[in-house]
């Protein structure tokens, strides 16, 4: 199993999967995996030939009083978990590898932003 922590090196993985004919299943989720993340894992794997689960707490999801830092981050046990359920590859980018700069989620704050009011606001 292998950990990426940059959309380049992902990029370089899905390419080579592409290449040789694979199909490839995505387990999105927010880390502090369980059971639950497992089943979805081995489910992927039954179906694919590249099992990607990606780990990524999305600070854009954390409204006023939400408090990020507390969201339990256990990356190391995510990778033994995933890997054991049948991953390829756990992408685990840090948030300036998702959002290089704060300009980056100016759509979503103002759509959303009608829906919710709280969530999106810089």
């Amino acid at each position: 199993m292998k950990l990426c922590q940059t959309t380049a090196d992902l990029q370089e993985e899905v390419a080579l999967a592409k290449a040789a004919g694979k199909s490839i299943g995505l387990v999105p989720t927010m880390g502090a995996l369980h059971e639950g993340h497992g089943s979805l894992i081995a489910a992927a794997r039954k179906e694919n030939g590249l099992v990607i689960v990606s780990v990524f707490v999305n600070p854009t999801q954390f409204g006023p009083g939400e408090d990020l830092e507390a969201y339990p981050r256990t990356l190391e046990a995510d990778c033994i978990l995933a890997g054991k359920m049948g991953a390829d590859i756990v992408f685990a980018p840090a948030a300036k590898e998702m959002y290089p700069s704060a300009d980056m989620t100016w759509v979503q704050r103002f759509y959303a932003a009608a829906a919710v009011p709280y969530i999106f606001v810089a």
